[in-house]
């Protein structure tokens, strides 16, 4: 009751604020569709008491937007910006030499809280959009010979349908050359210009008996534009009397009961010319609006005015209308009236209810919140009656228990919250408001429309996984897709729209991947996995609801590598490289072993190694895979000399990436079969007692290994007896971890094996024939090197080669078995920088050896080397 009686007081202030004009704007015709116009927010200074945050809080909504009102020109935003909502034509608008100008109702909201409805006056102004225009491109006229100096005829008065007086107003100019006997005159006769063409001098048809002028006609505008006629003068006589009309102002008046087929005015006009000059015919003038014209009909020979048949006395009071009455001479003469006609309505219309809801979901359907608080605003409510009196007074109401109405002016309400929702309970109601006159019988009118109840953003965003996972491979381009991903949401509206982003910190800051708010994931630079081979970070996703909720994710992009980095040799590490070979009857065919590494994983990093040239004899061949350099045949004396041998390793990646290096091998073959090892030079009694050290624990290790496995073989071989299974027997394959160990790694290690060679060679020899019991007699074949460890057979003997590096002037003796097995060795670097397990076992790096403790070194070496290589297959 309060809150009404408040209302009541309100009232006479509500009207005051709706019958004033609050804001005036001017906006240009022509302009583009969307033109801004103004800012109602700050020019109604509602804003300038009010705080920032309480500013934030006022919204602007535009009310009856009708074609009538023409307020469907113009469009308000919610923050109370003005715009056109298409082009502006004023021609079409408004009339001549009158304000152009619309109306629009803005109502204005605090939050729910509806404060004022403010009236914003629009002035259409006039552009020079409008060429002037003759009504035809050539004219003819005509004087005669018998006319003195002085004599004029009127020609044809261009037409500017612009509606502003400066911009259709126009001046005319002549232009002709020296010797014609014209001159241009303009008389204004009742509001309109006529150029009119004045005879200079006597004609003689005779001598000439037409001539050619050039009529231009300017308007006021700025720039101005221009027409012309070309003006046909022939010497005869001309017409040279105007059309008089028998009024200059008509005034009538049609009600609603008058018969269409009737005439509501008759015009009448007379010529004093005779003939074609005096035949009158009337039409309506440019001034008059092509939307008035629409509801008239005009008889241009009788002048007779009716109404047309889509006539309608509630759209409009009064009607200005300009009609012409032109002759028929050549040009012809016209001249001008006002018609004024008055409409009066006798008939009772049922109002018309016109709803503008604020959050429209059809003409007849609107959405509300269910956190709408009572009291919220919810439609705009107008009721139209163009009846007069009783007829004309309009009572609405709406009864429900969700919504009422509120009474702002005589014919408008605002529909507003009653009750509290929830759309849990129920999500849409229908509604229908009452509205009636209160005439003599009442008329009714009634507008169905449902309401809608909208969620709020209640959910939270969920990724569908917790960790997404993706595989690329290194080198793309920028833009490269990598891969979606994807939240649900089951918020509607704002609530349910996601937004992905990458969520930046310090660990983020060089993550060359890019996000699109749609979820998609794509390079942002060119990735190198050797720099980085996996990225992790982290990804948001948000509603874009009020508040909006957020949920996070893991990414983990795995970078897959491409063969973009060329192998390169560790050893020789140095080209060309000095290598001085000295060969003995016995010596073992291995020489060295050639080292490369690649930065590369998988099979872009498995090497194979070749000799390129400077392989003429034969004499040499590397293996392929393991890198080892050996003599591929029997060598003889005359195979001494050196050779530049050159090499090639080559990966296994596409394209096949490769590098090459230089051995410069100096051979030297000896015929001395005795077993004794070459001498260092240069060995001090210091290293030399330390080496026999090296090499007494060396070989007290190897013996007790040997004897361990031999006792272990004879039980084995008990049990075996036992069990009547001689497998060992039959397998002529089977090796003994210790004749495994049997087998020494050639090394570059400055740490020198001096011990006696013939005393290793016998230990070596009795070792296998104390063992023979255990093995098969295999024959060697020529081609024994070609075979892995395990398909080799022994030899009899083993053989020896010195291998000397002259650049590291150091000595190795190697003892091994025909049966070695070799595998490639990455460089130390590269075994540090890659983790991952590699297509090809990798021979470990060689220990570091210091003077501190000489024999541990050894026994470390001698530990690590027969693990590497006595692997059984």
């Amino acid at each position: 009751m309060t809150a009404y009686i408040g209302l009541l007081c309100l009232l006479p202030l509500l009207i005051t604020l709706v019958l004033s004009i609050d804001i005036t704007y001017h906006v240009k015709e022509e302009g583009r569709p969307h033109t801004y116009i103004g800012d109602i927010a700050v020019d109604s200074n509602l804003s300038h008491p009010l705080t920032h945050q309480q500013h934030t809080l006022i919204t602007f909504t535009q009310l009856q937007r009708t074609v009538e009102s023409g307020s469907h020109l113009f469009n308000v935003t919610n923050s109370g910006k003005l715009y056109t909502t298409q082009t502006l034509d004023a021609e079409s608008l408004c009339t001549y030499n009158k304000e152009c100008s619309r109306t629009v109702k803005v109502a204005v909201r605090k939050g729910k809280t509806f404060m004022k409805i403010l009236k914003i006056k629009i002035l259409i102004e006039d552009i020079n959009d409008h060429s002037p225009e003759f009504p035809q491109n050539e004219v003819e006229i005509e004087f005669s010979e018998k006319d003195r100096k002085g004599e004029m005829v009127s020609l044809l008065n261009a037409i500017d349908q612009d509606i502003s007086v400066k911009n259709s107003q126009i001046t005319y100019m002549v232009k002709k050359s020296k010797r014609e006997p014209f001159s241009l005159s303009v008389t204004k006769h009742k509001g309109i210009f006529t150029p009119e063409i004045i005879l200079e001098d006597k004609l003689d048809r005779e001598v000439k008996d037409s001539y050619m002028l050039t009529l231009e006609a300017k308007d006021g505008g700025n720039p101005p534009k221009t027409a012309s006629l070309k003006v046909h003068i022939s010497v005869t006589d001309v017409n040279d009397n105007t059309p008089v009309f028998s009024h200059d102002l008509y005034n009538t008046s049609v009600s609603n009961s008058h018969q269409r087929h009737l005439p509501i005015l008759t015009l009448k006009a007379t010529d004093k010319d005779s003939g074609d000059n005096g035949k009158i015919s009337f039409h309506f003038n440019h001034k008059t609006s092509r939307n008035i014209q629409k509801y008239f009909v005009l008889d241009k020979k009788t002048g007779d005015l009716f109404l047309h048949d889509n006539f309608h006395f509630s759209k409009k009071q009064s009607y200005k209308l300009f009609i012409e009455a032109r002759d028929g001479g050549k040009p012809p003469l016209s001249s001008l009236t006002k018609v004024q006609i008055h409409v009066v309505n006798n008939q009772n219309n049922a109002p018309l209810i016109n709803i503008d809801f604020v959050s429209p979901l059809s003409e007849s359907s609107a959405a509300v919140s269910e956190a709408s608080k009572i009291g919220s605003f919810i439609a705009y409510v107008m009721v139209t009656d163009t009846d007069s009196g009783p007829n004309g007074e309009v009572i609405c109401d709406l009864k429900h228990d969700k919504f009422k109405l509120a009474k702002i002016d005589s014919k408008e309400y605002k529909m507003i919250v009653k009750g509290h929702l929830d759309r849990e309970i129920r999500d849409h109601y229908k509604v229908s408001i009452m509205c009636h006159d209160m005439g003599s019988p009442q008329l009714e009118s009634k507008k169905y429309f449902s309401v809608k109840v909208t969620d709020v953003n209640d959910v939270e965003p969920h990724f569908t996984k917790e960790t997404f996972q993706f595989l690329t491979y290194e080198n793309q381009k920028v833009d490269f897709p990598i891969g979606f991903i994807n939240a649900t949401d089951p918020d509607l509206g704002d609530g349910g729209q996601l937004t992905y982003s990458i969520i930046n910190d310090n660990n983020n800051d060089n993550i060359p991947f890019q996000l699109t708010k749609y979820g998609f994931i794509s390079t942002s630079q060119s990735i190198d996995r050797e720099m980085k081979d996996i990225y992790k970070f982290q990804v948001l996703v948000k509603d874009n609801g009020t508040p909006s909720l957020n949920d996070t994710a893991n990414i983990v992009i795995e970078i897959l590598d491409k063969n973009d980095n060329a192998p390169y040799f560790t050893f020789p590490n140095n080209d060309p490289y000095n290598l001085d070979v000295h060969y003995h009857p016995h010596s073992k065919k291995d020489i060295t072993i050639l080292r490369a590494s690649d930065k590369d994983t998988g099979n872009n990093a498995f090497l194979t190694y070749g000799i390129l040239r400077s392989n003429d004899k034969n004499l040499f061949t590397v293996n392929s895979h393991t890198g080892v350099l050996s003599f591929s045949r029997t060598v003889y004396q005359n195979d001494a000399g050196t050779y530049e041998l050159q090499f090639i390793v080559k990966d296994g990646g596409t394209p096949v990436q490769s590098a090459t290096t230089a051995i410069i091998l100096t051979l030297f073959v000896s015929n001395d079969t005795s077993p004794m090892l070459t001498a260092v030079p240069f060995q001090s009694g210091h290293d030399l007692n330390m080496t026999w050290v090296i090499i007494i624990v060396a070989a007290a290790v190897i013996l007790s290994v040997a004897i361990v496995v031999s006792i272990t073989l004879c039980v084995f071989r008990c049990i075996n007896h036992t069990n009547n299974s001689p497998t060992t027997a039959e397998n002529p394959n089977f090796l003994s971890q210790t004749e495994m160990r049997q087998l020494l790694y050639q090394t570059n290690n400055p740490v020198a094996i001096t011990r006696n060679a013939e005393e290793i060679f016998n230990r070596n020899l009795q070792t296998i024939k104390s063992k023979s019991q255990f093995f098969l007699e295999m024959e060697q074949t020529p081609d024994e090197w070609k075979f892995s460890t395990t398909q080799r057979r022994l030899p009899p003997v083993p053989q020896r080669c010195d291998s000397i590096h002259s650049q590291e002037r150091r000595t190795s003796s190697i003892m091994s078995y025909n049966s070695d097995t070799l595998t490639s060795q990455k460089d130390r670097e590269a075994s540090k920088s890659n983790g991952k397990t590699k297509p090809y076992d990798e021979i470990p790096a060689e220990p570091e050896y210091t003077n501190d403790n000489p024999v541990a070194a050894t026994i470390l070496k001698g530990q690590q080397i027969q693990d590497t290589y006595l692997q059984p297959t």
